[in-house]
């Protein structure tokens, strides 16, 4: 239903507009070459040369719709139509009015619609709120005109004249550089007031905005005048210097150092830096000292990247790819390194935890970071740590000091030349403090993803962002970390290689690689299973593989020389031919001892370099009760030998000993290899069952190895490194490894080829080990307390009452 400021519904042709809009009292001229404009042009040439002018909401739509459309427009004369050589027509239209759409009512050909003309309201009397608005716009627009440049400055004299208030609405709107939005709003804005309200509104916005960017070109004009001023005065001086052949190396090299700072990007606080150290060694003398240390350091500050970035991409399938490649085994391992690089990927930084890489060396924790930094096409950057104890290998010097120089962080950011590299600190145990500092503090800084946004080199003076770098650490024993330190980093165990591992990586890496760097050629050498098998097994003990690829490269040096000299052209290395290259076998495959023996058990250790096998003997001869312990033991272990000691005197009546059987006799307790310490609570049960062997004259299987710790009444606690114990047992050839209850848990650990040929037993009392170590187990009886009653010193008998000490 029509308002009353609707004239009745009329039909015209629909010309859409692109990108412009045609305010009424308005004369336009545009060029119409879309086929239904053309069309539309044509319908309103044959009628009343009138037609509705509707803007598109998006320009770029080339076939628009009736959605397309603005339903308010403007109603037009078309005064002038001509025909271009390139098929395209230009019009010259005046609005009229302002019109609302109905409803269409033909699409197919041309645009044909049904509108109502809008009446305009009349102004015959005056209005002071109108007059007040129309001066204020005014007022506005000229200042707008005083800044703008995209405005003529003649727009003015068009308007100022206007007095009718839409009229001169439209007539300013139309003048306005504004977005076609922002023009039919004030189209469609049928209230005069309000249409004058939004266009005061509309110039004051546009005018504070050209104020700002005026100020802004202010600015960057003074900028440029102060930079052109020093342009043209260094130039002078050159010319100066030129002319008087004074012209100095100095001079030089400042104009080098101000070409690379032009092509470096670097933020703003190192750009401001770099300029003053600039300034500052322009006025140094040539034969002064101090200029080689301020060049030295903006050489630092140039090389260093402070924004250059390496590709973020993190491939997963090429990581696998990469790691199985190049790593038999470790699944645990590859598979914790690939959700971490899961984690980098969906998140986009390398936040997390550090990772710390732990176990014996030779087992592929620096080929591993490496694979890393591979997989994720990135530099790789090592720094060794081992024996590092002034804090200033981390931090950097002081400037003041002569020979000053930046810590090993900042070193190894200039050598990758990127700052997200893959950065190795290796041998972060071998860390080491004294009056200089204390470096694994300063690496907490490194290390904490909290702080290392700003890590602060002593040298460098700037903060340095390292919360892109990959860090990532490597380490033997991580209880000789310090506690802050390793409370940041996640530690990752490598426990060693099993029998069947090592035979893969011998065959798939180490025996290539050897004959590559021996230029041995792949038919000149042949080795088979069993000779490797034999290498494994005779001339390596180790948890990883280095020893067993120096024993590979032997045998290549000795088959190269064969080859060289002529003797040989392809050899094939057998078993038999071994001991020749190699000499006799250094270790012996299989239990310990060839038969059972008394006093002699197998014990299982932890060490830095993987776990071992330890016999330990006991000796029983005559003496006054004396317990001596050799073999370079350590406190805690002499502290289990004399735990199992009380114990076994304790059970003396059980085992069939007379209570006072230690009066007359000494003990002596040893651990072959005595110059290799030894410490650790585990050997308890061994050391326990050691001394019931000896004393009671039983023979303890030789197939049978053990770990635990024992108490003073016979339990068996939990202990750790129960998988590196076991492979140290499977290497050996054992073949029944007991254990505590608690470590069951960690069984899960031990590769399944150890498991299947191994048994493990889980014990939780000392009678359980009795019953299992013996070759012929004596029965235990339920026992009271450490002596018969009736023969209890009076000491002991006034403690416990009569009752007997509890088990």
């Amino acid at each position: 239903m029509a308002t009353k400021s609707e004239k009745k519904q009329l039909v015209y042709p629909l010309l859409p507009l692109r990108g412009l809009l045609v305010f009424p009292t308005m004369v336009l001229h545009f060029d119409v070459g879309r086929e239904k404009s053309i069309k539309a042009l044509e319908k309103c040439a044959m009628t009343s040369n009138q037609l509705l002018l509707s803007s598109q909401e998006d320009g770029q739509v080339d076939d628009p719709t009736e959605e397309d459309l603005f339903h308010i427009g403007t109603l037009a004369k078309v005064k002038q139509m001509m025909k271009l050589p390139n098929g395209t027509i230009r019009v010259l239209v005046e609005g009229i009015a302002r019109a609302r759409i109905h409803r269409f009512t033909k699409t197919d050909e041309w645009f044909e619609v049904e509108v109502a003309v809008q009446e305009e309201q009349d102004f015959s009397k005056s209005n002071a709120e109108y007059q007040a608005l129309m001066r204020s716009v005014l007022q506005q627009f000229e200042q707008y005109l005083k800044l703008s440049k995209k405005v003529d400055q003649e727009a003015y004299s068009s308007v100022v004249d206007i007095s009718d208030p839409s009229h001169f609405a439209d007539a300013v709107a139309a003048h306005l550089p504004l977005k076609i939005r922002e023009k039919q709003q004030l189209l469609e804005e049928l209230d005069v007031m309000k249409r004058l309200e939004k266009l005061l509104q509309i110039l004051s916005d546009e005018r504070e905005i050209l104020e700002l960017e005026r100020n802004i070109h202010q600015r960057v004009r003074k900028q440029m005048e102060r930079t052109q001023k020093e342009y043209y005065l260094r130039e002078q001086m050159k010319a100066i210097q030129k002319e008087l052949g004074d012209r100095d190396s100095r001079s030089a090299e400042v104009e080098e150092l101000r070409q690379q700072l032009d092509q470096k990007e670097m933020p703003l606080l190192v750009k401001e830096k770099v300029e003053k150290e600039l300034e500052r060694l322009e006025r140094i003398p040539q034969a002064s000292a101090e200029g080689t240390v301020v060049r030295t350091y903006l050489d630092w500050l140039l090389a260093l990247p402070w924004i250059e970035t390496a590709q973020q991409r993190v491939d997963l399938r090429r990581a696998e790819k990469v790691l199985n490649e190049e790593h038999y085994g470790l699944e645990k391992i590859k598979e914790r390194i690939l959700e971490f690089l899961a984690v980098q990927r969906l998140s986009g930084k390398m936040t997390g935890p550090i990772i710390c890489l732990a176990g014996p060396p030779g087992v592929g924790k620096t080929s591993l970071a490496r694979s890393i930094a591979t997989a994720l096409k990135r530099p790789f950057v090592r720094a060794s740590l081992g024996g590092v104890r002034d804090e200033a290998e981390i931090r950097g010097h002081r400037r003041t000091y002569i020979g000053a120089m930046p810590g090993r962080i900042i070193q190894g950011m200039k050598s990758a030349g990127v700052k997200n590299p893959v950065f190795l600190l290796d041998e972060i145990d071998k860390m080491a403090n004294d009056f200089r500092g204390d470096p694994s503090s300063a690496l907490l800084e490194v290390l904490d993803p909290e702080q290392n946004q700003t890590f602060s080199d002593h040298y460098i003076e700037i903060p340095f962002d390292l919360s892109d770098v990959m860090f990532i650490t490597t380490a033997n024993n991580v209880y000789q970390i310090p506690g802050p330190l390793r409370d940041r980093m996640e530690i990752i165990q490598l426990s060693g290689y099993t029998e069947l591992e090592k035979l893969n990586i011998v065959k798939q890496h180490l025996l290539p690689r050897q004959k590559e760097k021996h230029a041995l050629k792949a038919d000149q050498m042949r080795i088979s299973e069993d000779v490797l098998l034999m290498l494994i097994r005779h001339y390596t003990r180790e948890a990883g593989v280095r020893q067993l690829e120096r024993v590979v490269a032997a045998v290549c040096r000795k088959v190269a020389r064969r080859i060289a000299s002529g003797e040989k052209k392809r050899i094939t290395v057998q078993t038999k031919t071994i001991e020749d290259f190699l000499g006799p076998p250094i270790y012996r495959y299989g239990a310990q001892e060839e038969e059972d023996q008394i006093g002699v058990v197998n014990g299982l250790a932890w060490t830095e370099t993987g776990g071992d096998l330890l016999s330990v003997e006991v000796s029983v001869v005559p003496g006054k009760g004396k317990l001596v312990l050799t073999g370079h033991l350590g406190d805690v272990m002499r502290e289990s030998a004399q735990t199992a000691f009380s114990y076994v005197r304790s059970r003396a009546g059980q085992f069939g000993l007379q209570h006072d059987f230690y009066e007359n006799v000494d003990l002596h307790v040893h651990v072959p290899e005595g110059a290799i310490p030894k410490d650790g609570p585990s050997a308890g049960i061994t050391m326990a069952t050691c001394l019931i062997s000896a004393l009671t004259g039983r023979r303890v299987r030789r197939d049978v190895a053990m770990t635990g710790e024992i108490t003073l009444r016979g339990r068996v606690l939990p202990i750790g490194g129960l998988r590196e114990k076991s492979l140290a047992a499977h290497r050996a050839g054992i073949r029944h490894v007991i254990h505590p209850l608690d470590n069951v848990k960690d069984l899960r650990d031990i590769p399944q080829v150890v498991r299947d040929e191994m048994e493990f037993h889980a014990v939780k009392h000392m009678d359980e080990v009795v019953a299992l170590a013996f070759v012929e187990p004596f029965p235990l009886e339920e026992f009271e307390g450490f002596y018969p009653t009736d023969k209890m010193p009076d000491i002991l008998r006034n403690t416990f009452s009569g009752e007997g000490a509890h088990q």
